[in-house]
Order: structure tokens, then C-alpha cells, then sequence
């Protein structure tokens, strides 16, 4: 299969590929630099916002334009035109424990947002957090799920069915979901990853259902059938992909962010692509990826 480096970026953990249709670009971040991207295909142009803090996740928003931004010390609204930051809430947790960590909206405008244990002082015990929703009217609210590392959000094609992977535990859950009151129903264990280097990372679903994960450490995308099966492999240039977007007017086009993150100098050297973003046809359809908030 051909691969294609489309910005060799050098991330030190990009994450977070979302296409938007109504704009034709994709945008990105990189968690650590940290910084928003926006990359048009048609011109090859970037736009970067950098940020005060790791981010974690974002959402983008109508008016003015500009996006949600979970960083560290809380959730800020960033305007584009100026690169304000305004912030919106503090962090549920304490932030030299925990970060937020991958997020996505449902299809009625709220923001799931996970949390990962990434303590300042690396001495500290592992601990969970709870996974939380977020809306402009709202604020922030605690979910039913707790873990050391969410990853792996989507929705299925009707919206009914939430995946969420416990990164740390190599294992992947479905949700039943209620799309008209955003609540959780029961959770059922979709998928577990044999012992080894690799660990479900971000994901997205095509329409017929199957769900595409990023093994971060095992170089390859893999695809689940909806029953949770192992379809497919597809190997990647990069030991630490970190998350998959369908993208493209037909969404027949598959963006991969990429991390260099903890790779020691030979392995840099060995991985010169690592932290790349890139591009492939992997001979599915996608479904949108919700990335507006109300």
C-alpha cells in the first residue's frame, strides 16, 4: 500500500486527526509542542496555534470561529482570528497528575473528553480518572468511566454505540448510547490486545461499521469487524501511530498522526518518519468524525 508523508512535522506527539468537510482541511495537534494545526490538502498550507499547555483534545466552534482547546490547567475557548484564550473550566483533576487526553463530539454538539495519568514528576503511583462531557451551556460533567488512559473515541454509523479504549489495560469497550439525552448505557468489552508492545490509541469507523485503531508501538492500523473480530493490518512507517481519520470529499482518504515521544536517539535514527503526519487509501469509507460543539 502506498503511504504518503504529507508533513514530515516532527511531532513529538501528534494526535487528533479531524477532517471537516464544509471547510476541506484537516486539523491536528500536537499534544506536547503544544499547538492546533490546520492543514489544507488543496494548497499544502498550515496554520498553527500554539498553546500555553499540553493539549489534549478540541472542538471546534461557529462564532466566532475558533475552537475548545482541553489543556492541562483546564478548558479555554480559543478564537482563530486572534489567538486569545479564554477559559472556560478548571481542570477536574490535579493537573501535575493528569492531563486530558483524545476527545469527540456527539452528534447533538457535546464534548467527551478522556483524562490520562501523565504526572510532572514521573515518581508518582499510577492512578484512574473519570472520563468527562463538556457544553457551552453546561460546563463540565463527570461520565460513568474511569481509567489511567482513555483513547480510542467513536461512534458507530447510527450513533448508538460509543467505543472507548483503556489504553494502559490493551482493552476496548463499546457503550450503548443514547444520542437524544447523551447518556451511557451498558458497556461491554469489544476487544482486548494480546500482551506486547502494541496499545489501542485513537480510532474511527467506517460505514460499515468496522473500527480502525492505532496501535501506538506496533507500527500498523488494524481493523475490527462491528462483532470486534481482527479484519486487517495495514503496517506503517512509524512505531507509535496515534490516531486515524477518514478524510476527502468521499471520505476514501485515511489521515495518521505519528509521536517520536520517549524514542531514544538510535531509534530516532532508525525512524526518521516518526511524528510525521500521514496519508493513505485504505479501501474503506469512512463516516463524518462530529467535531462541532453547541
Amino acid at each position: 500500500m502506498d503511504i504518503e508523508v504529507v508533513l514530515d512535522a516532527g511531532a513529538t506527539i501528534g494526535e487528533s486527526p479531524t477532517w471537516v468537510s464544509a471547510e476541506k482541511a484537516l486539523y491536528w495537534i500536537d499534544v506536547k509542542k503544544p499547538a492546533l494545526y490546520r492543514y489544507d490538502p488543496a494548497t499544502k498550507g498550515e496554520r498553527c496555534w500554539p498553546m500555553p499547555d499540553d493539549i489534549g483534545a478540541f472542538a471546534l466552534v461557529r462564532d466566532p470561529p475558533g475552537a475548545v482547546v482541553a489543556l492541562r490547567r483546564g478548558i479555554f475557548r480559543l478564537e482563530f482570528a486572534s489567538g486569545s484564550l479564554t477559559r472556560l473550566a478548571p481542570p477536574p483533576f490535579d493537573p501535575a497528575l493528569f492531563r486530558f487526553n483524545e476527545g469527540i463530539c456527539d452528534s447533538a454538539g457535546r464534548f467527551w473528553i478522556g483524562v490520562m495519568f501523565d504526572p510532572l514528576d514521573d515518581t508518582a503511583p499510577p492512578q484512574e480518572f473519570s472520563l468527562h462531557s463538556f457544553t457551552l451551556t453546561g460546563g463540565l460533567h463527570p461520565e460513568p468511566d474511569v481509567a489511567e488512559l482513555h483513547n480510542g473515541m467513536a461512534w458507530s454509523p447510527d450513533g448508538r454505540v460509543f467505543y472507548l479504549s483503556h489504553s494502559q489495560r490493551q482493552e476496548i469497550f463499546t457503550y450503548a448510547f443514547d444520542p437524544a439525552t447523551g447518556r451511557l448505557g451498558a458497556r461491554d468489552l469489544f476487544a482486548r490486545l494480546p500482551a506486547g508492545p502494541g496499545l489501542p490509541d485513537g480510532a474511527a469507523v467506517d460505514s460499515d461499521g468496522g473500527y480502525w485503531c492505532a496501535l501506538h508501538g506496533d507500527s500498523r492500523l488494524r481493523r475490527y469487524t462491528a462483532t470486534g473480530a481482527v479484519d486487517r493490518d495495514i503496517a506503517l512507517p512509524v512505531s507509535q501511530p496515534t490516531m486515524c481519520a477518514f478524510a476527502g470529499e468521499a471520505l476514501d482518504v485515511m489521515y495518521v498522526t505519528s509521536a517520536k515521544d520517549k524514542l531514544t536517539p538510535g531509534q530516532l535514527q532508525r525512524e526518521p518518519l516518526a511524528g510525521s503526519l500521514l496519508r493513505l487509501r485504505p479501501g474503506a469509507t469512512g463516516i463524518p468524525r462530529p467535531c462541532m460543539l453547541d
